[in-house]
């Protein structure tokens, strides 16, 4: 691909369904070149997330819809290629939100400043948007602060071999709880048991995934970190105990539906159970401090990260269709460009 051309899907047109490569325009405009206090950066790699999917609807959302024609809003990890900004030099690398697209200009006057990494960096650049990125403080926060999981506890985890998911598993037994995941298929279910260190699986995509709960689980659950909703957060709400605490992340389930999620709600009434949506923006004061504690447990292998990298911003479209069809191990990134 030419460093002279800046390739930028647009979003043409509200999804309905899986999403769809004609739902972008992909065009093509020169370079930016940066004005006074800006500076461009080049997108190295591209976080592809469940909340792609939500960005692209007019549902109410924690953030403004992207808008038609606009540049698809991503999560992502950059060199800065040329600034005229004291906030970062040539040779920087940076992260945020630089869109689906080849360059991002940076400038003072962005909602959500682009943030510096530091130069030496512990972990490989696509663990900095999983393990150790967004998706860690994810699993860090909602498991730690909402959560609250105390040593002989059981914690459950829905979408247990996905980026949040994965983490949130292998915090928890840092923790001292046990810990069961839910995800689809024999190999994901041996992969978070032998790799990750799990204490069990149940295979939702086995027809008698009910009957795995419940085996699994025999002392009730005390934590479940909900990523799915549906008939799997229904199935572990009725096993959840008195004063059980259930952090909101995600209801990946319904995100392709026309419908609103519903759910049998009478186990947080007649449980008590202490329920609490939540988006990683939440602790933003807390990043630096939670961060760096992550970076150490990657580091020192106390925690496992796992990434499924798909080659070409070309493929964007495609590739975050496998978020929700349980396509990916661990964090699924694009790769925009060589480090």
């Amino acid at each position: 691909m030419s460093n002279n051309v800046n390739r930028q899907f647009r979003l043409k047109s509200r999804p309905v369904g899986k999403i769809k490569t004609t739902d972008f325009d992909l065009v093509e405009e020169p370079v930016p070149t940066p004005g006074p206090g800006e500076a461009v950066i080049r997108n190295l790699y591209l976080s592809l997330d469940p909340t792609n999917r939500i960005w692209m609807s007019d549902m109410d959302q924690y953030m403004p819809p992207v808008e038609i024609g606009a540049v698809m809003r991503g999560g992502g990890i950059g060199k800065v290629v040329a600034s005229n900004s004291d906030a970062y030099k040539v040779g920087d690398t940076v992260s945020g939100l630089l869109g689906w697209q080849d360059y991002y200009v940076a400038g003072p006057n962005d909602e959500i400043p682009v943030g510096v990494l530091p130069a030496e960096l512990p972990v490989g650049l696509p663990t900095m948007l999983g393990a150790c990125g967004l998706t860690g403080l994810t699993a860090y926060f909602g498991l730690l602060e909402l959560g609250q999981p105390k040593a002989g506890e059981t914690v459950v985890v829905s979408a247990a071999a996905g980026a949040v998911g994965s983490v949130v598993g292998q915090i928890a037994k840092l923790n001292g709880c046990r810990t069961v995941g839910i995800a689809g298929g024999p190999e994901k279910c041996k992969w978070i048991v032998e790799e990750l260190g799990f204490d069990a699986a149940v295979d939702y995509k086995a027809p008698d995934w009910r009957e795995q709960l419940e085996a699994v689980t025999p002392d009730g659950i005390d934590v479940n970190f909900e990523n799915v909703g549906g008939e799997i957060m229904e199935a572990v709400m009725a096993r959840m105990n008195l004063f059980s605490r259930m952090p909101l992340c995600g209801m990946i389930s319904g995100y392709n539906t026309d419908e609103p999620m519903r759910g049998d709600f009478s186990p947080i009434l007649m449980r008590r159970i202490n329920v609490r949506g939540f988006i990683v923006t939440d602790f933003m004061e807390k990043y630096a401090e939670a961060t760096m504690e992550l970076a150490t447990w990657v580091a020192t292998g106390k925690i496992k990260s796992q990434e499924t990298i798909v080659e070409g911003l070309e493929n964007a479209p495609t590739a975050v269709n496998k978020l929700f069809e349980g396509e990916n191990l661990g964090k699924l990134v694009v790769k925009i460009a060589d480090e």
